[in-house]
C-alpha cells in the first residue's frame, strides 16, 4: 500500500485571530454542507518542497472541519523521479523529449501504484481525490474513477509547456473532473475551461516557518549556524532548482557587493525525495561559491530547517526569488507577513493578493530585467512607501534599493 504521511493536530478555530471573518465563516459554511465526505491527497515528497508545505497544514484542518483526510505518497525508484524531474521541466518550457523509456517506466510505476492504492482498504471509502503535479496524474487511469472525484492539481506554471511532454500527460490529466491551477495565466492553452478552478496557494501564519519569533530568539538560531546577524545579509529560499536561477542570485550578490561591501548571501533549500536534479545543481552552486566566504549554502540536511528559514525571513534585509518560472511564490508572501523587503521576478505569480496589512515592500527588478515594478504597504522593515502612479518607490533597506536599483 501507498505509505501514508503522519501529521498533527490543528483546529481551525486557532485562525480566528488571522483570518477574517468574510474568509472564514463560508469555509464553515461550506464545511457543513460537506461534512462526513473522505479525502484522500496523493503526493510524491513527504517533504522538500511547496506541496508538502501545503498538506501538512490543510490535511489536519480538512479532518477538524468534519472532512477526515489522509495523505499518501507514491514511491518509485531514482530513474523514476529522474523522468518526472524531465516532465517537470518540460512542463515549464524545456524542450529534453521524453523517451520511449522513459515513458514505459513513468507507466509501469503509475500501475504499480495504483494497485498498491486500490488494495488499500481505506480506498474504497474515499470521496474526493486529489492528485498532485506530474508524477502521479496516470492513478486515474490505472485505479478506476469508481465513485470518487478525481482533482487533479497542478502547482507550476504550464503557461507555454513543451508540446509532446503536455500532449502526452494531457492524454491523463483531460480524464480528471477538474484541475485546479494557481493563476489562470499558468493553465495551457488547450485544457477545457470548463473543467478548470483557479485556487492561489496560501501560507500557515501559525506554522512553526511563519509562527512568531522574537528577535532575539531568531540572532540565536542564524548566529548557530554561521551568520553574523550584525552584517548585512541577502538570502534567497528555494529547492534546488535551475528555475529558481541561484546562479543569478549570486550574480546580483556580486553587483550588491560593489555598494555594501559586507554583505553575506544565504542560499537554503530542501532537499526533496523526488528530485534527484538538486544535488547536480547543489555541487554547481557549491563550486561557484567555494571561494566566496560571504556566501552560505544550507540545505535541510545541514540543519536548517522550518525556525531556521523564519529566522533568515525576520532577520534578513531583503529576501530574493529570482525564479525564472514559478508555481508557488509563498517565500514571497511568508517574507511580506514578516514585514521583510522582497525582491521576486516578474513571473505572474508574485502578482497574487498579498495580506494587504502585512506586505512590506516587493519589486520585479533584477540585473538585466527590461522593466521594474514596484508594490509597496505599511510594514516593519518599510522606511519610505507610497510611490507616485508609474513612480519610482521605496527606500528601505540598503541591500534592497542595490539589489533592486535601476539606471
Amino acid at each position: 500500500m501507498l505509505h501514508t504521511v503522519d501529521v498533527g493536530d490543528l483546529a481551525v478555530s486557532t485562525y480566528r485571530h488571522v483570518v477574517p471573518d468574510e474568509i472564514m465563516d463560508p469555509l464553515l459554511d461550506l464545511a457543513r454542507e460537506l461534512r462526513g465526505a473522505r479525502i484522500l491527497h496523493v503526493s510524491a515528497t513527504p517533504y522538500g518542497g511547496g506541496v508538502s508545505e501545503l498538506l501538512r497544514s490543510a490535511v489536519p484542518l480538512y479532518t477538524d472541519l468534519g472532512l477526515p483526510a489522509t495523505w499518501k505518497i507514491i514511491s518509485g525508484q531514482p530513474p523514476f523521479f529522474t523522468v518526472t524531474t524531465k516532465m517537470h521541466n518540460a512542463l515549464q518550457g524545456s524542450r529534453e523529449p521524453l523517451t520511449t523509456a522513459d515513458i514505459a517506466l513513468y507507466e509501469e510505476t503509475a500501475e504499480r501504484n495504483a494497485a498498491e492504492l486500490a488494495a488499500d482498504p481505506q480506498f474504497d471509502g474515499t470521496d474526493f481525490v486529489f492528485v498532485h503535479d506530474p508524477q502521479p496524474v496516470p492513478l486515474l487511469a490505472y485505479a478506476g474513477r469508481d465513485h470518487r472525484s478525481w482533482i487533479w492539481r497542478c502547482h507550476i506554471d504550464t503557461s507555454e509547456p513543451d508540446p509532446a511532454t503536455w500532449s502526452y500527460l494531457a492524454g491523463f490529466a483531460d480524464h480528471y473532473d477538474a484541475a485546479v491551477f494557481t493563476m489562470a495565466e499558468f493553465v495551457p492553452p488547450d485544457l477545457d475551461p470548463g473543467r478548470v478552478e483557479i485556487i492561489p496557494p496560501a501560507i500557515d501564519p501559525l506554522s512553526p516557518k511563519n509562527m512568531s519569533l522574537d528577535d532575539r530568539t531568531a540572532r540565536a538560531v542564524l548566529n548557530w549556524i554561521g551568520i553574523e546577524t550584525d552584517r548585512p545579509l541577502i538570502t534567497q529560499i528555494s529547492r534546488f532548482d535551475p528555475w529558481k536561477d541561484p546562479l543569478g542570485v549570486i550574480e546580483a550578490y556580486h553587483l550588491v557587493r560593489a555598494e555594501v561591501p559586507g554583505v553575506q548571501l544565504a542560499l537554503a533549500g530542501s532537499m526533496a525525495l523526488d528530485d534527484p536534479e538538486a544535488w547536480d545543481i547543489y555541487r554547481t552552486i557549491s563550486e561557484a561559491a567555494q571561494s566566496d566566504p560571504g556566501i552560505h549554502l544550507f540545505t535541510n540536511l545541514t540543519g536548517v530547517g522550518n525556525v531556521e528559514v523564519n529566522a533568515f525571513q525576520r532577520l534578513s534585509d531583503v529576501m530574493v526569488q529570482k525564479s525564472l518560472r514559478e508555481g508557488f511564490g509563498l517565500v514571497v508572501s511568508e517574507a511580506m507577513w514578516k514585514g521583510t523587503p522582497s525582491s521576486p521576478a516578474g513571473r505572474a505569480v508574485f502578482r497574487c493578493r498579498w495580506p494587504t496589512a502585512r506586505a512590506g515592500c516587493w519589486s520585479t527588478r533584477w540585473p538585466g530585467a527590461r522593466r521594474r515594478s514596484w508594490t509597496c504597504s505599511p510594514g516593519r522593515r518599510v522606511r519610505r512607501c507610497s510611490p507616485p502612479p508609474g513612480g519610482n518607490a521605496c527606500a528601505s533597506t540598503s541591500c534592497c534599493r542595490a539589489c533592486c536599483s535601476t539606471s
